[in-house]
């Protein structure tokens, strides 16, 4: 058969018509003014078969470079991390892969439980006690704490360091303009927040403070620092936007007194897949329980004792009155938050330590190997996998010349920031090899200094 994934055969459809009392499907829509029907073809290619659509398709994928065939130094929020073999397997199992929202905790155990360990995991890297089931990504989830703190303190100005990553400022923006919360961004002092700044802008009007750790330009916060000028305002809240591969290794945000920590889970068991899709999470405290945009997934027991998983504290409109509506989010990022449970589970709590510690000492290694060519990083501070360095000539130019050699360079920080024009922010991950960090090294050096 050509065509066995239809979801219809011409005897089922003439069936339905019968079954309805309608002769034809023309008759079906007769309602619809037929001046707003289109009576025209859809501009489409005719149908093909099965073998010929896949061929056609995996000659067009073949088009993309992978990083199976490139080796990557693009970081920049999406991120080429090793990926337990196990994680496929799980999330491709019918029950998770085709499964939506599990209002019937009696039929999806399974996916209640992934659940349930992905928030424990999430708790135990941020060290927050509360988390929610996930977010649709990094961006969503900062927004989301944003909104939180805004209700929360019932002030209107929102702090953000210029650091935070620039997509993720832009839907601050935007999402600003609904609620006429006023965004003032902070600006940067080698290549982190400006501390005296932060200082000047922090006054009674402000509900929070948005900052990254590690920053987009790859440098560690001073967290202790910057709460301790948020706290001199009682109400003020600071909310981290934080890589939780980096917590394996760096002091959790909550040591340092975050009140919310954001972040996206891609760097567990998510491939880059252009971009995305992603996996949020959003991590607060006890206190701030009933604020959380989505939803949680409890344990609790059945009427025989047995252990069981259900959905709680759901606050969005559809499931509570729309004036006590925490959020309009109306699901989770249900799939890929499976992956990243999978992921943390494969690799264990000695494992994301280990390979948070590969990240740093492949990172270092490539920026004493590139200074050593003669390229000077653009900041002294620490930093985890991520470091920017200065070039002599435009990032754009330099990367087309290492696609050439099978290499994908790093970000263009110019686009975002003209005062760090010909500055490439690189990212070097634990699955680099040394052969891959050398050979990344002599080209980037060569096309630099030619």
């Amino acid at each position: 058969m050509d065509f066995r994934y239809l979801p219809a055969t011409e005897a089922d459809k003439t069936q339905m018509l019968e079954k309805i009392g309608a002769k034809s499907t023309d008759e079906l829509f007769s309602d619809i003014p037929e001046k707003v029907r289109l009576d025209r073809k859809l501009n489409l290619k005719e149908p093909t078969s099965e073998y010929e659509l896949k061929k056609e398709m995996t000659a067009m994928a073949a088009k993309n470079a992978n990083l199976q065939d490139y080796s990557s130094f693009l970081g920049a929020g999406v991120y080429d991390h090793f990926i337990p073999s196990v994680v496929d397997h799980v999330i491709s199992r019918q029950e998770f892969y085709t499964s939506y929202t599990p209002y019937q905790p009696e039929m999806t155990q399974g996916e209640l439980q992934a659940m349930f360990e992905f928030q424990t995991m999430v708790s135990e890297i941020t060290g927050m006690p509360i988390v929610n089931s996930s977010l649709y990504d990094g961006g969503t989830a900062v927004v989301e704490a944003m909104y939180l703190s805004n209700v929360q303190t019932k002030k209107n100005k929102i702090l953000v360091s210029k650091a935070l990553h620039p997509e993720y400022l832009q839907l601050v923006k935007t999402a600003s303009k609904g609620k006429g919360l006023e965004i003032v961004e902070i600006g940067l002092s080698e290549g982190k927040t400006d501390l005296e700044q932060l200082e000047k802008e922090i006054d009674e009007n402000t509900a929070s403070v948005i900052v990254q750790y590690p920053n987009f330009l790859g440098q560690i916060e001073p967290l202790e620092e910057i709460n301790k000028l948020i706290k001199e305002q009682p109400k003020a809240m600071m909310i981290v936007s934080s890589n939780p591969l980096a917590l394996g290794y760096l002091t959790p945000p909550a040591e340092f007194g975050a009140d919310i920590v954001v972040g996206d889970t891609q760097v567990f068991g998510i491939p880059a897949q252009l971009g995305g899709p992603h996996c949020g999470y959003f991590a607060t405290t006890e206190k701030l329980m009933r604020k959380v945009p989505g939803r949680f997934v409890g344990e609790t027991v059945d009427q025989d004792g047995q252990r069981g998983f259900v959905l709680a504290l759901q606050t969005r409109e559809q499931h509570i009155r729309r004036e006590k509506a925490t959020s309009n989010i109306t699901s989770n990022q249900a799939l890929n938050a499976v992956a990243s449970s999978a992921a943390m589970s494969a690799l264990g709590k000695n494992g994301v330590k280990e390979m948070s510690k590969l990240n740093m000492q492949k990172a270092r290694y490539t920026r004493q190997q590139l200074e050593e060519a003669g390229l000077s990083s653009a900041f002294s501070g620490s930093f985890f996998n991520e470091f920017a360095v200065k070039l002599s000539k435009p990032v754009k130019e330099v990367n087309e010349k290492l696609f050439e050699k099978g290499i994908v360079g790093g970000f263009d920080l110019g686009i975002i920031y003209p005062e760090f024009e010909n500055h490439m922010l690189i990212a070097t991950t634990e699955i680099r090899s040394k052969e891959e960090i050398d050979a990344f090294v002599k080209e980037l050096g060569d096309i630099n200094n030619g």
